[in-house]
């Protein structure tokens, strides 16, 4: 990874960190008579709670759900608890459960101040229906390719505490939002299945996507997809903290301070990642003549519809997909990271490549086809040296690609 990769990531991750967030919105916060509990859930839960529990505010408790390996240390004052991504467990439970109890006697003179950023739907769950269950239907949307908001559509239904359920439950507390967006649009009830926000989604929306994928479902679940969710919260206040706008223009800053010419071209990418992948290849190749320095940016977040049984992530395969296109081009480079540090399950926050990628993997005896197929980009890449590696980033605000010419 050379150095112009290099810092385009770790500064535009920087920037991206909640801190400076979470502090401004913790200024705002209602003044009550009774207990202030901190609760915080998502892949960046461990740095939003850290700047919480340094800041002037006293917690009377706090607890932290956040995904294996995320914890950097345990936070004084507060119960931490590392559970399953993009899969929940027997500790998402665990940890979810001990939550609920926590509040479930809490006042009108008593706030909830709920920090939640993206992952927070695997993390944070009590399912109405067998956990088994829960598991399978999951595995079967990520593997049919369904969106974010598709899939939050599903779970919210089948969830004792999403789709404004969690706040309910803490009724007539006051409950503080304050979102780390890690969806395009930025929906407040679909970041982390909204479990402290009114539900958009209607059952006709999630019988919709059940016909569109051919879910297995059973009995139970059907009866839970009928049952609506939460639609009148008089005890929320929501601030939206960070999303994929801002990385966004800061990789633009970055790129701008050295001489590329820059556009954003889109923060809504939405689509299959090999799809992705053949836009900004096709961008690349059209504008590789140019002798001047172009920066092309794509903010959003790509699907994967997994076919075989490979280890990759969204951004690897975008990635991968676009070597083909761009083979023999020495003046292109296409780079796409995710800004919480772990692109799909894997320990690499995503991939570059450049003109030299599909003779390297020549040179390897790897087939560039059979690997997309099989979905293997990590193992691919990994071979030649292509991967992003950040480790957990302490934020969550979506992805960036970028095609860089010259």
């Amino acid at each position: 990874m050379d150095n112009l990769i290099r810092k385009i990531v770790e500064e535009s991750i920087e920037s991206s960190l909640p801190d400076k967030a979470v502090t401004r919105e913790l200024k705002n916060l209602p003044e009550v008579k009774g207990r202030k509990i901190l609760l915080a859930i998502g892949k960046a839960a461990y740095q939003m709670a850290k700047t919480a529990l340094e800041s002037d505010i006293k917690f009377d408790q706090a607890v932290v759900i956040t995904k294996y390996n995320h914890l950097k240390t345990n936070l004084e004052n507060a119960v931490c608890f590392e559970a399953g991504h993009p899969i929940s467990d027997e500790n998402t439970i665990k940890a979810s459960q001990y939550a609920y109890d926590l509040v479930g006697n809490l006042t009108e003179d008593d706030l909830l101040v709920m920090l939640i950023s993206g992952g927070g739907s695997a993390l944070f769950e009590i399912p109405l229906i067998s956990f088994e269950e829960i598991q399978g239907i999951n595995k079967q949307l990520l593997k049919k390719g369904a969106d974010i908001v598709e899939i939050n559509t599903i779970r919210k239904r089948l969830s004792k505490i999403k789709g404004g359920k969690f706040a309910r439950h803490c009724y007539p507390a006051k409950v503080y939002n304050i979102i780390l967006s890690d969806v395009i649009g930025n929906r407040p009830d679909m970041i982390a299945s909204g479990p402290t926000y009114e539900d958009f989604s209607t059952c006709e929306d999630a019988l919709n996507i059940v016909n569109k994928y051919g879910l297995v479902l059973s009995e139970s679940a059907r009866k839970c997809l009928n049952e609506e969710t939460e639609k009148n919260l008089p005890n929320i206040t929501t601030k939206i903290s960070g999303s994929v706008d801002q990385l966004c223009l800061k990789v633009k800053e970055i790129l701008e301070d050295e001489g590329y010419k820059t556009d954003i071209l889109t923060t809504f990418m939405d689509c299959q990642a090999k799809e992705a992948g053949y836009i900004l290849s096709s961008i690349a190749k059209s504008k590789s003549a140019y002798k001047e320095r172009l920066a092309y940016i794509f903010g959003g977040e790509t699907i994967v519809k997994i076919k075989g049984n490979g280890k990759g992530g969204r951004n690897q395969e975008l990635a991968l997909a676009s070597a083909k296109h761009i083979r023999g081009l020495k003046n292109v480079k296409i780079i796409s990271f995710s800004s919480d540090g772990t692109d799909g399950p894997t320990d690499a926050a995503g991939a570059f490549v450049d003109g030299y990628t599909m003779d390297k993997l020549k040179e390897k005896n790897i087939n560039y086809y059979e690997v997309l197929d099989n979905n293997d980009s990590y193992n691919a890449l990994n071979e030649i040296g292509q991967l992003i590696k950040t480790g957990p980033s302490g934020t969550n605000v979506n992805d960036v690609s970028i095609v860089l010419i010259n």
